[in-house]
């Protein structure tokens, strides 16, 4: 088998004795790094005044991890700028909070260079490379000009925008452009892979082949949709370890028989956490039996601490919580509880086998394994219920939800308030459906298919200029 080299923003290697310290994601590529002798390459995480070239190599298992530094400018243009500042933003269809800076557009494609050429000393003939996310979109077309003619793939995390939302950015056909480099694309939904073969037929002027392949800017290339799972198996494990039992046992006596509804989110303006704390404030309006019966529970880390939109949300949601609180709450119950810190997979997997409701509301997601997370968790005698936003990619697998639209209050209040109610049988048939979609569908099927794809994708005949 060839070997598999994967490129991501950051190398998130799993811990040696504990593979729950690591996100799924980092365990499945880690592993089939190993089965294939591959390479990691990545940003170290550092960040320096001055840029550097060097490639920082070592070996663990059969696996060379290869990490590189960012300068100062570095961080500022191409990961505080280009990708989230702008990439983000846009692909989440938040024009309004979209950067355009020409400084940004550099650094990206400077950084994606640099990328390129710290990974190309560490490439053989028949490598499977295999790119990670919008950080990097642009550095299979610099290993292109350098040469290489190895099978590269690329994965989107987020979402792909419609071609009306792309074209506001000023470089867009730079982008997509890049993106042609590739020889395999991967989305995580359907309407993200319709979005892309719009653009390349209605603004690149590309086409769509007979075997549903897509030619434009000189190439061929292919383009499918992958959906990312989690290690179901791995997360109902957590959900019974003696950690996760833990906090199932505080949360449980903390509760005293009142309902949980759980949030676990990391803090951002596309998660639609203000409207969740607002459409719970009003079910407890509403249902006024609510009251004193039922808590949020919101689990919300910093993520960006330094950008100022990432501020104001923090201050938004603190300010929202505590105006619920102050409204609502007695003295021996409060409806909000505000979290603004991380948990470990172990103990997060107790407090989602404990709550009676996931509520789940992003306003845009590429999938979200939250709520994957959350079904594998649950107890299959008697397993809560997920209440989840139209606008997560799991929303197209995860059917037998309660799906919403997170941008209209009432709905979540009504989805809400009937998950709060559902009766045992129908929580069960639920739960069961969502879990054999959770399991056949995991993120080792996801990897795999992914690799296996690339490993059989015609490579096209053309070079990028």
């Amino acid at each position: 088998m060839n070997r598999l080299i994967v490129v991501s923003n950051r190398v998130s290697l799993p811990g040696p004795r504990d593979k729950a310290s690591a996100g799924g994601l980092a365990v499945a590529l880690y592993a089939a790094l190993r089965k294939y002798h591959g390479v990691w390459f990545g940003w170290s995480g550092e960040v320096v005044a001055n840029e550097s070239t060097k490639v920082k190599i070592e070996h663990t298992d059969s696996v060379t991890i290869a990490t590189t530094d960012l300068s100062t400018d570095d961080y500022d243009e191409y990961y505080n700028g280009f990708a989230n500042s702008t990439l983000w933003p846009l692909f989440h269809y938040r024009t309004d909070l979209a950067a355009y800076d020409r400084r940004f557009d550099k650094g990206y494609f400077r950084v994606n260079a640099r990328f390129a050429h710290g990974l190309a000393p560490l490439l053989e003939d028949d490598d499977l490379i295999w790119v990670h996310d919008y950080h990097l979109i642009a550095c299979a077309e610099e290993l292109r000009r350098m040469g290489f003619r190895q099978r590269m793939g690329f994965f989107l995390h987020i979402p792909f925008p419609a071609s009306q939302v792309l074209l506001t950015l000023p470089n867009h056909q730079a982008l997509v452009r890049a993106l042609f480099a590739y020889d395999l694309i991967g989305f995580q939904t359907l309407p993200d892979l319709l979005a892309f073969q719009d653009y390349v037929v209605y603004v690149a002027n590309g086409e769509i082949e007979v075997d549903g392949s897509l030619t434009a800017f000189g190439r061929t290339i292919r383009a499918d949709v992958f959906p990312i799972g989690i290690d179901a198996g791995e997360m109902a494990e957590m959900a019974v370890s003696p950690d996760a039992q833990r906090h199932y046992d505080r949360m449980k006596k903390s509760m005293n028989q009142r309902k949980l509804i759980i949030g676990v989110d990391r803090l951002d303006y596309t998660k639609g956490l203000p409207g969740r704390l607002g459409a719970f404030e009003r079910l407890l309006e509403a249902y006024p039996d609510n009251r004193g019966n039922v808590t949020l529970l919101q689990i919300a880390p910093s993520s960006r601490p330094d950008v100022k939109d990432y501020v104001d949300i923090r201050e938004e949601l603190e300010a929202a919580a505590g105006r619920i609180n102050g409204h609502l709450a007695d003295f021996d119950w409060v409806p909000v509880r505000y979290v603004n810190r991380s948990y470990s997979r172990r103990s997060l997997a107790g407090l989602y086998r404990v709550s009676d409701v996931a509520l789940v509301t992003p306003l845009r997601d590429g999938m979200n394994l939250v709520a994957k997370e959350y079904v594998a968790a649950q107890d299959p005698e008697d397993p809560g219920v997920l209440v989840l936003s139209e606008f997560a990619g799991a929303a197209r697998q995860l059917d037998s939800a309660i799906v919403i639209n997170p941008y209209d209050g009432d709905a979540i209040v009504d989805g809400l308030q009937r998950a709060l109610h559902m009766p045992l049988a129908e929580r069960r048939e639920r739960w069961a459906s969502l879990m054999r979609c959770v399991e056949e569908e995991d993120v080792t099927a996801w990897r795999d298919s992914f690799v296996q794809s690339l490993a059989e994708v015609r490579l096209s005949a053309q070079t990028v200029a």
